[in-house]
């Protein structure tokens, strides 16, 4: 793999420190590479997957984080990124940086390629998606595309490869001297077969060729009968193949001219080379670039498998796990339609060492193998299986110790080996620490190894490091409720079915249930009774007491579980009623405001005639010589509205007296005013007016306001 020694891909000589050296295979880190690289598509790609770097500086971290996740999103949304070139150019490349190389034609082809694809990412980055994609762009920042790689392969090879005829002035006129030649010689070839076919010498009508020269296929029987150079014979020596004598001349003419625009072909392509061999430390980079590309793509289709997410990231030590997955487990759960149980955890300075207790079997490992493993890939650059409200720090080193394994290089006990482990633990563990201890103390007789488990134990925190540990020792159990900075946790165990729930507890101890799987097997309660006659009495109720704790905290939790769906249904039909209210009360507001509209509507059409009659009675007491008169009806217009009733009652009788006919007004036709039913005669037409004599008063009213009545006659 080259190495790029440019913003985007140089990420430094800082990588966490494992201990042992074995660690990422233990934590299965390596399985998740293989992973990885079945995603990759280019040589470049893969063999940065194979050598994935776990960083400890958290620029380079959120970089790779970053990328992942832009890119992530490009496929969600299934936006069309133009990283389609992944051949492995390095091998020709590398001949650029050499003197006196020459590129092949399908070389040159490829090496297009890859400007063009590089041509297609910058015009791919438009000013909207330079914003969008910060982290993506971020891999071109400091290069550029330089068209003048396309220009000298496109004037010289074609898109095949092959050299185009216009590359030198000489080539031109060799291959024209070619095709005159060619064109000569099948001229006289087709002449020589027709005649040979005619005397039936010939073996096949099509003519071949020999040692790069043509030739005609004649039966073996007449060879002596064709004059020219015999080049060979058949397997079944039944057919001989012959140049005829009339075209070696031409053969040999055509054969110097090949040599002649082989080596031409050949002076080209070196001069070609040469030329972009200035170009070559930036093909290099636009290898790199490409390959970036297609890794940030594969690390993107991993995260989509294992349902990866972009959580927080700090410049400092410290874990917060919220619905965290081991990938391999979800991965092997997903394809076999199985639930995986999500971990949640927190490291911090309050809270540095965790010590989980619970049965065999119960997922202890498993959780611990989780938090150690999300912590590699995420400082590797890879979305991780979790909420996206997790947090992860920066450890600059990872120790783990899981297994019994003994050294037999150094005939060494279990017990012994353990204890060389917990050594390295203790003299190189700091505050940038995260370490994983299985079993912590076993292989030793209990009492002791307790002991000194509780002294590791102090030991490493003392050296503020962070870490998880699995241990059965009630010993530890208890330091851990009454040592500040660690905490303990516990593996949920349904004793009645005697079922692990994969659950982790903190901050409570758990049980072993020891004797509790015993009797549920069936086991001789003489022999569990005489058992528990040698365990310590304080042990024992110990032991049961967490027991008891652990289900009186399921029953706790399953209740609880119960009242919060109780809360969210009362929750519910609260918010059911309020909608039902809010909806009885709009229908009754829709009602009030229905009626107030109604009523102003027909106080406004009220105020309109009055100051229709207003301005009609001002008209006519310019007229009427009889005041007194007209001062009447003004007062009866405006100060009788306590006869409203009465008016009403007329106007019923109006309606019972008129009948509406329609039809065109005209003057003296009798009329009713559609806004306060009054009748009356039309005295005069004037465009969309009529004079309309209501009464004694005489007044204006739009057309559109009136309609044509007849008296109704009584039978």
């Amino acid at each position: 793999m080259n190495n790029i020694n440019f913003a985007g891909f140089y990420r430094g000589a800082l990588r966490m420190k494992l201990y042992p050296e074995s660690a990422a295979v233990q934590l299965e880190f390596n399985k998740i590479k293989e992973l990885l690289v079945a995603h990759c598509q280019s040589h470049y790609a893969q063999e940065k997957a194979k050598e994935l770097r776990i960083h400890t500086h958290k620029k380079f971290v959120d970089t790779d984080l970053r990328q992942s996740h832009e890119f992530k999103q490009l496929l969600l949304n299934s936006i069309y990124f133009p990283n389609d070139h992944v051949l492995n150019l390095a091998k020709e490349l590398k001949l650029l940086s050499i003197d006196g190389a020459v590129l092949q034609g399908e070389d040159l082809v490829q090496i297009r390629r890859l400007a063009e694809s590089i041509e297609k990412i910058f015009r791919w980055f438009n000013e909207e998606r330079k914003v969008a994609y910060p982290g993506l762009l971020e891999i071109i920042q400091h290069t550029y595309y330089e068209k003048a790689i396309k220009a000298l392969i496109d004037e010289i090879v074609d898109e095949l490869g092959a050299v185009k005829d216009s590359a030198s002035e000489e080539l031109k006129e060799i291959r024209l001297g070619l095709y005159r030649k060619r064109t000569e010689l099948r001229r006289i070839f087709d002449r020589i077969i027709s005649k040979l076919n005619k005397q039936g010498y010939l073996a096949e009508i099509e003519e071949s060729f020999m040692n790069g020269r043509r030739v005609v296929a004649v039966f073996a029987e007449h060879k002596r009968a064709v004059k020219g150079v015999l080049h060979g014979e058949s397997d079944s020596r039944k057919t001989t193949f012959i140049e005829p004598e009339e075209t070696m001349h031409l053969n040999n003419e055509i054969s110097d001219l090949e040599n002649q625009e082989r080596k031409e072909v050949y002076r080209i392509l070196r001069l070609l080379t040469s030329r972009l061999s200035q170009h070559a430390a930036l093909l290099n980079i636009y290898h790199a670039v490409v390959g970036e590309y297609d890794f940030a793509r594969a690390k993107a289709k991993f995260a989509i498998d294992i349902n990866g997410e972009y959580p927080v990231v700090h410049d400092k030590a410290f874990v917060h796990l919220v619905n965290a997955y081991h990938p391999l487990l979800y991965l092997y759960n997903k394809n076999t339609d199985k639930q995986t149980i999500p971990v949640s955890i927190s490291l911090d300075d309050s809270r540095r060492i965790l010590v989980i207790s619970g049965p065999n079997a119960g997922g202890k490992t498993v959780t611990m193998k989780t938090i150690g493993l999300l912590q590699m890939m995420l400082q590797s650059g890879l979305l991780v299986p979790v909420h996206p409200s997790s947090e992860f720090g920066i450890f600059k080193q990872l120790m783990i110790h899981i297994g019994d394994t003994q050294s037999l290089e150094f005939e060494l006990s279990t017990y012994s080996s353990h204890l060389i482990h917990m050594k390295h633990f203790m003299e190189n563990a700091n505050g940038k620490t995260l370490f994983f201890i299985d079993e912590l103390g076993s292989g030793s007789d209990p009492n002791l190894g307790g002991a000194f488990a509780e002294v590791i134990l102090l030991e490493l925190l003392r050296k503020h490091s962070y870490g998880v540990v699995t241990t059965h020792y009630l010993n530890l159990k208890v330091m851990a409720g009454k040592t500040a900075g660690i905490i303990n946790g516990a593996m949920a165990f349904d004793e009645k079915r005697l079922q692990p729930q994969y659950q982790l507890i903190v901050g409570k101890p758990g049980s072993s249930y020891t004797f509790s799987i015993a009797e549920r097997i069936g086991l001789d309660k003489r022999l569990i009774e005489k058992a528990r006659s040698l365990v310590e009495e304080d042990q024992y109720r110990l032991d049961k007491l967490l027991n008891r704790t652990e289900q009186d905290l399921r029953d706790i939790a399953k209740k609880d579980k119960e009242l919060q769906h109780l809360i969210k249904e009362n929750e519910r039909l609260q918010k059911e009623m309020n909608q039902v209210m809010d909806r009885e009360r709009h229908k009754q507001q829709v009602a009030v405001l229905k009626e107030q509209n109604r009523i102003s509507e027909q106080r406004i059409a009220y105020l309109k005639d009055m100051e229709r009659k207003l301005k009609q009675i001002t008209i006519e007491w310019k007229k009427e010589d009889d005041k007194p008169k007209l001062i009447r009806q003004i007062t009866a217009l405006l100060f009788n509205q306590g006869e409203t009733k009465k008016a009403s009652k007329m106007q019923k009788k109006i309606e019972n007296k008129y009948s509406e006919v329609g039809g065109e007004i005209k003057v003296g036709d009798k009329v009713k005013m559609k806004r306060n039913h009054q009748v009356g005669e039309v005295l005069e037409i004037k465009s969309k007016r009529a004079v309309v004599k209501i009464g004694l008063l005489p007044m204006q009213v739009e057309l559109n306001d009136l309609v044509v009545v007849k008296e109704n006659t009584t039978v």
